[in-house]
């Protein structure tokens, strides 16, 4: 038998490699273990996030009752949940989706409103009040047109003829009635108008020159009030904030407004004003010149019988104004005046749709939808009615993917995410 003798060094050799070996297995097991568990909480968050979708799209074919939320049975585990809120924001409404796995938990919100239809969307919807429509000047309407049974017309106005070479560019059909909003669209401004009367103190915005007040859509609602009017201008208010006076609200053009409310019983916008909001008045709103509003922005105003005054009340969009979103006139009211309720005036241009269920005087362009229950031209000192002068509505022109008025048959859409 042979012996061999190995130094000290050798040994101590063997066990410094027999541990590496082992921190190296320790390590790689811890590897695969973190890996694996990696990849599960990723499947969990990716889970949590569809989830959110599905509870956007659950709003979107779904009736919600206006602040209720609601729980939707995912059957699945006990440790998933999601959860849907509807709130009123302007004509809109807006959609929280809160999803939570175990320890996740993600939310989405939505500004949700009617989508447009893929085939035959409207251009014109004009009531039949038998009255024929009559086209002057170098009037335009391009696609699906509803108009009175008596037809279209071409018209002279002051030595003007009509210059087309046809009377509606698209389809004609018979017009009836006006279309109506879904149920809840005419309590929504009620309901936004209201939201002061159960505000707490903390939610209040003392709000001071070249100063940016931002508000997440996940927090209670910021307020900026006045009893006085509100002259906004050098700050910034972004996000979910309404700004209310009992009297009026005037927008410089120095001031950044962004995905807020406007209300009043007067909203001015100064000339050159560039934003992106909502403005709701019960007597008027005035839109300066070279305005652009961007999508989705809203000019309404409500005009209830609760609040019926003898002074006129109007929307006057004025010229090289650029509104992208929706302009809608609502009054109660049965009487029935030559005022003008609704006014675009030359080079104007809107991109969405326009409701009115008054007087319409169009001067300038409608890239999108135009329902109303009656046009007024006012030219050389003569009112005439039912005639458009030198107006242009073509609906082709208006994206696909445009959300905007939901009524009572309409596809809900998305119209943006907020934050």
């Amino acid at each position: 038998m042979f012996w061999i003798k190995l130094k000290a060094g050798a040994l101590q050799l063997t066990l410094f490699i027999a541990i590496v070996i082992a921190v190296l297995l320790t390590a790689f097991i811890l590897l695969v273990h973190t890996h694996k568990k990696f990849n599960i909480q990723s499947d969990l968050i990716i889970e949590t996030l569809k989830n959110t979708d599905k509870g956007i799209n659950y709003a979107l074919t779904n009736s919600i009752l206006r602040n209720d939320t609601i729980e939707i049975d995912l059957r699945d585990e006990e440790f998933k949940s999601l959860k849907v809120q509807r709130e009123f924001w302007g004509v809109f409404d807006k959609v929280i989706s809160v999803s939570q796995i175990k320890n996740n938990t993600l939310n989405k919100v939505a500004l949700i409103g009617g989508a447009q239809p893929k085939q035959d969307r409207i251009a014109l919807y004009l009531q039949d009040n038998n009255k024929p429509l009559v086209l002057v000047k170098d009037t335009k309407i391009r696609g699906l047109a509803y108009v009175p049974k008596q037809g279209v017309k071409p018209g002279t106005i002051s030595g003007e003829f009509y210059y087309g070479s046809q009377l509606i560019y698209g389809e004609s059909r018979i017009a009836q009635n006006l279309p109506k909003f879904f149920t809840e669209s005419n309590k929504k401004f009620a309901a936004i108008e209201n939201l002061i009367s159960k505000t707490k103190e903390e939610q209040y915005i003392e709000t001071k020159a070249s100063e940016t007040y931002k508000n997440s859509f996940y927090k209670p609602t910021k307020f900026v009030f006045s009893n006085s009017e509100i002259y906004l201008d050098n700050l910034s208010l972004i996000g979910n904030i309404i700004v209310q006076s009992k009297t009026k609200i005037v927008v410089d053009p120095s001031c950044e407004l962004k995905d807020v409310i406007l209300i009043a019983p007067e909203i001015e916008i100064q000339n050159n004003v560039k934003g992106n909001f909502q403005a709701i008045a019960s007597k008027n709103i005035i839109i300066g010149e070279h305005v652009e509003l961007g999508y989705p922005s809203a000019l309404v105003i409500n005009k209830n019988k609760g609040i019926q005054t003898e002074e006129q009340s109007k929307i006057v969009v004025n010229s090289n104004a650029i509104i992208k979103g929706v302009i809608v006139y609502l009054d109660s009211s049965e009487s029935n005046d030559f005022k003008v309720q609704v006014e675009l005036k030359e080079t104007a241009i809107l991109i969405g749709e326009l409701y009115c269920n008054k007087n319409l005087e169009l001067k300038g362009t409608v890239y999108g939808s135009v329902f109303t229950k009656n046009f007024i031209a006012k030219q050389s000192g003569s009112i005439y009615q039912n005639h458009i002068y030198n107006g242009t509505i073509t609906v082709n022109e208006l994206p696909q993917e445009y959300v905007g008025l939901l009524f009572k048959n309409s596809k809900k859409g998305v119209a943006k995410w907020l934050y």
